[in-house]
């Protein structure tokens, strides 16, 4: 029987980690809670968690800088901010720094279960959803395994991806070579559509185009005028 996924609660309001940890643990997940930075720091040296709820604003520190530490440290637990709706600035550093989604308050619960359920399912957790069929990419030397959730180059060299970037390369081998809009991405990804200024899916493709390109960065990934992205290499996939 598979474990049911252990989340990690980080706000400094009480009445915010109580009302989670009764929701969340209604929909059959197990719940740990923090108030601050120190409880934080204890929770992830001694609990094995599969995914971090973390608020940007902590009485004893700044969320953002403990997604940077969990990201040098633990880069493939996967990690949700939760922003006030005018911090739209710290939504896109929280990106960058490698957070897998964000969501806005005031939210509903609902929509947060939403969000925990897609990043796990993205993160490749078993007690999300089922395990994916076999299918290897191979693509400009790189080589994409969709059941271990992996990619590595030519040389073997394992390319140390977060969850939300392998589920948007994923997005795009599938579809090589078509051009994709960001209302496009966010739905294939996410299952959400994009705001005025939602600039999550730059951010990931910026990030991809780092990890990947290179000097041929603006070869792998074609920004289209008006349009959106475009996977611009041949890609060969292989299904066992």
């Amino acid at each position: 029987m598979v474990a049911a996924p252990h989340i990690l609660v980080v706000d400094d309001d009480q009445e915010i980690r109580k009302l989670l940890a009764r929701y969340l643990g209604e929909q059959g997940f197990r719940v740990s809670v923090a108030g601050s930075r120190r409880e934080f720091s204890e929770r992830v040296a001694t609990e094995k968690l599969d995914l971090v709820i973390l608020d940007v604003l902590l009485p004893d520190g700044s969320g953002l800088d403990l997604c940077k530490q969990l990201r040098q440290h633990q880069p493939h637990l996967p990690v949700i901010l939760v922003t006030a709706l005018k911090e739209d600035v710290d939504r896109i550093i929280g990106l960058e720094l490698g957070a897998d989604d964000y969501v806005g308050k005031p939210f509903n619960p609902r929509e947060l279960l939403a969000r925990v359920r897609s990043v796990l399912r993205r993160a490749g957790n078993p007690a999300a959803a089922p395990q994916p069929g076999r299918a290897v990419f191979r693509f400009t030397g790189f080589t994409a395994d969709v059941m271990t959730r992996s990619v590595s180059d030519a040389t073997g060299r394992a390319i140390d991806l977060t969850g939300a970037e392998f589920e948007l390369l994923r997005v795009f081998l599938d579809r090589p070579g078509r051009i994709l809009s960001r209302d496009q991405l966010l739905d294939l990804t996410q299952g959400r559509e994009a705001g005025p200024f939602d600039r999550s899916i730059d951010v990931l493709v910026s990030r991809l185009r780092r990890k990947l390109g290179g000097a041929n960065e603006e070869v792998l990934f074609k920004t289209v005028r008006n349009g959106g992205y475009q996977l611009a290499v041949r890609v060969e996939r292989a299904d066992a």
